[in-house]
């Protein structure tokens, strides 16, 4: 885990982050080579498994946050991917008081939780127990995402619960459980956002967006956002791959190499 990662969080630092999706270290290499503070490593939409998570892990997660969505809100996947050496755990679709507190009883050791102790690679298999649990409830970071209307009804009760630090809200699903999929500016949708970011500033909570380009993250994070997430690696891929191809097959006839080669033929 990156020390002190959680602080900054809660103090309120903007936090640049990135959607890892690829089960790959080597790309989770890439990603945190390119500057980010964390990595948003998607276990529900993306092709992860816990053999994966540990893999990134052990590669970038002492040098960039690791920060891992489970597919739904599961004991023993929490269990796991914190065991492994996670930094936190973000929980889809939490849209009640009673699903954020089970989120926080399965992620916080006793007093404020009920996680269970397992033998694993957070505690270097064992050899520094006591000071992996006597720390970790002030290191592991818990987030719940607000993506559905519910969740913003609930909002109040959900923010109550001790132990939650941050409410990512999704804003995509969030627009679809109002029937207005991806029209994220809908002020039905926008309404809702700023209730959700509202009650987390009130109640003292960090809040996190995810967005498409950066301009609609920087939007965020200067409407108090901290953890910030923009970009998807396979969007990054697709795009330069793309881009290098129209490169290639219509060159830029301006262009330094296609003057070069211009002179090179005497023309």
């Amino acid at each position: 885990m990156v020390p002190g990662f959680r602080k900054r969080l809660l103090s309120g630092e903007k936090l640049p982050g990135t959607m890892l999706t690829l089960p790959s270290a080597a790309v989770a290499e890439i990603l945190a080579d390119s500057g980010f503070d964390w990595l948003f490593v998607d276990c529900e939409h993306g092709a992860m498994d816990t053999r994966a998570v540990q893999e990134i892990v052990q590669a970038v997660g002492h040098r960039c946050a690791c920060i891992v969505r489970i597919p739904e809100l599961n004991e023993g996947t929490i269990k796991r991917v914190l065991d492994v050496g996670a930094q936190g755990i973000i929980v889809p679709a939490v849209n009640t008081a009673e699903a954020a507190a089970e989120t926080v009883k399965y992620s916080r050791y006793s007093p404020i939780g009920e996680r269970g102790a397992g033998i694993g690679r957070a505690q270097r298999y064992g050899r520094a127990f006591a000071e992996y649990t006597a720390t970790a409830n002030e290191e592991i970071v818990v987030v719940v995402q607000a993506e559905h209307r519910r969740a913003v009804d609930a909002i109040d009760s959900i923010t109550s619960v001790n132990g939650i630090d941050c409410v990512l809200l999704g804003p995509y699903d969030l627009s679809a459980s109002f029937g207005l999929m991806g029209q994220i500016d809908h002020p039905q949708v926008v309404s809702a956002i700023d209730k959700v970011l509202e009650n987390c500033r009130n109640k003292g909570i960090s809040t996190g967006y995810f967005g498409v380009t950066p301009e609609v993250v920087r939007e965020y994070g200067e409407k108090g956002c901290t953890l910030l997430i923009s970009g998807v690696d396979v969007t990054f891929l697709s795009a330069g791959a793309s881009r290098m191809h129209k490169q290639m097959t219509q060159p830029d006839p301006k262009s330094p190499v296609e003057q070069t080669g211009q002179e090179a033929r005497g023309e």
